[in-house]
């Protein structure tokens, strides 16, 4: 409904002043005064996401398939984005399959892992046997996480009630009586509104409507911190992710075609240190790592081709304020560790599409609803997040010690550890299905 007049509204804008009332809520106690925008349109919907990531645009494309009307916000202009997350384990593909889409899905490239080596001075010490599950996709689908985007939203684009816009820069949360009732964003030449039923928040480990909720989220502190970079791949080479230890550094492979997607791990605040050593000894950390890879490694000559990830996993207490969800990323940060985050997105955004649909639908969404969400979500991240900590302190930490000779914990020989490790990591804490 397009308008040329200057509104004054109550939203929150980026809030610093907050006051915890207890452990379990974030409350506002102070806003700043409203601002004047000369608003280009606003668009009513049922429900606004804002965050085109996988667990944004499996949310709309639920939504969309039941009658409900929904608008996507991606701040981006494209899905294109270099070292995503680019894992889809069996849980995903499953979720798929029950909306009639793993077919067409696997029709596009992408490569299966059925395998995961870890070894330390020659010697496995720890395989990830996915072909053992019992499923119809017994293994990790390797797929570009823009190319599984695009994908989603073109099915989305079916239904003539949902909308994805690009490049929608969310800025403000609408707010209401106490109620969040949608978002303002900057894009396509000046400011916009988007009204909604239920705004959710989907955008991610540096969520916008996070902070301008004024949630706080509690953190943990992983011991390590991430390179990503690529390097060529031969044909022969194994198929699995490879992941060894020595000299106190750790190293994951990810196949990705005729490239290896590589993680260097290191001690948590050891990046400029790194930078400051330069290219060449990185270099000569990988070959030490790896060596086969020293045939290879004069192919990283700039810093630019070096993407660095700085490992967080944290939590919000509460996922919730009336008229807002958040869920994926911006409610709870994962670690790298078993590359899960894509996956409890995914699933977060099925429990919240199977237990919103009704309310949205009859136009009777009360916080219940939302808390709801939360009670099914949590306790899974939870545990997660509490076995990554574990292998993080337990396992990781080991690897990058550097006073000692690294030495496996001895956990992992336990005979009954074959099939969990694979089975948490594929399907997460317990199954999440579809509600037809």
């Amino acid at each position: 409904m397009p308008c040329s007049r200057r509104s004054r509204l109550n939203y929150l804008q980026i809030a610093g002043v907050l006051s915890m009332t207890n452990a379990t809520s974030e409350v506002p106690v102070a806003l700043p005064a409203p601002g004047t925008h000369e608003i280009l349109d606003v668009r009513p919907t049922d429900c606004c996401i804002v965050g085109g990531g996988p667990g944004g645009a499996l949310l709309g494309l639920l939504l969309a398939r039941r009658g409900i009307a929904v608008t996507l916000l991606e701040a981006h202009r494209d899905f294109d984005r270099d070292f995503r997350g680019d894992t889809l384990h069996p849980s995903v593909m499953e979720i798929m399959e029950e909306l009639g889409l793993a077919e067409r899905l696997l029709q596009l490239p992408h490569t299966k892992m059925r395998t995961g080596t870890f070894t330390a001075q020659g010697q496995a010490f720890l395989t990830l046997d996915f072909s053992r599950l019992k499923t119809h996709y017994p293994y990790i689908t390797m797929m570009p996480q823009a190319r599984f985007l695009e994908f989603i939203t073109d099915e989305a684009k079916q239904y003539p009630n949902f909308q994805l816009v690009l490049g929608a820069n969310v800025q403000e949360l609408i707010e209401e009586n106490g109620e969040i009732r949608g978002v303002r964003y900057r894009g396509q030449g000046g400011w916009h509104e988007v009204r909604a039923m239920l705004t959710v928040g989907a955008d991610g480990r540096h969520s916008r409507l996070r902070e301008l909720a004024g949630f706080t989220a509690v953190g943990t502190s992983p011991p390590m911190d991430v390179l990503w970079f690529r390097l060529p791949r031969h044909a022969d080479e194994p198929e699995g992710v490879v992941a060894k230890v020595g000299r106190g550094k750790m190293m994951a492979l990810l196949n990705r075609f005729e490239t290896w997607q590589a993680a260097y791990i290191f001690p948590k605040g050891g990046y400029q240190q790194l930078r400051a050593a330069g290219l060449e000894a990185l270099r000569q950390s990988i070959a030490e790592v790896v060596p086969e890879l020293s045939d290879r490694v004069h192919h990283l000559q700039e810093w630019s081709q070096v993407a660095f990830l700085s490992v967080e996993s944290s939590r919000l207490t509460r996922w919730y304020r009336p008229g807002l969800l958040l869920i994926g990323d911006a409610a709870h940060v994962m670690s790298p560790v078993g590359g899960v985050g894509i996956n409890y997105a995914i699933q977060d955004a099925v429990v919240a599409a199977n237990i919103l649909t009704q309310p949205l639908l009859t136009k009777h969404l009360e916080v219940r609803h939302l808390a709801k969400v939360q009670a099914r979500r949590e306790w899974p991240t939870r545990i997660i997040q509490a076995l990554q900590a574990l292998i993080q302190k337990r396992l990781i930490a080991r690897a990058l010690d550097t006073s000692q000779p690294f030495q496996p914990p001895a956990f992992l020989q336990w005979p009954f550890l074959r099939d969990l490790p694979p089975r948490i990591i594929g399907f997460g804490v317990w199954p999440v299905h579809v509600r037809q």
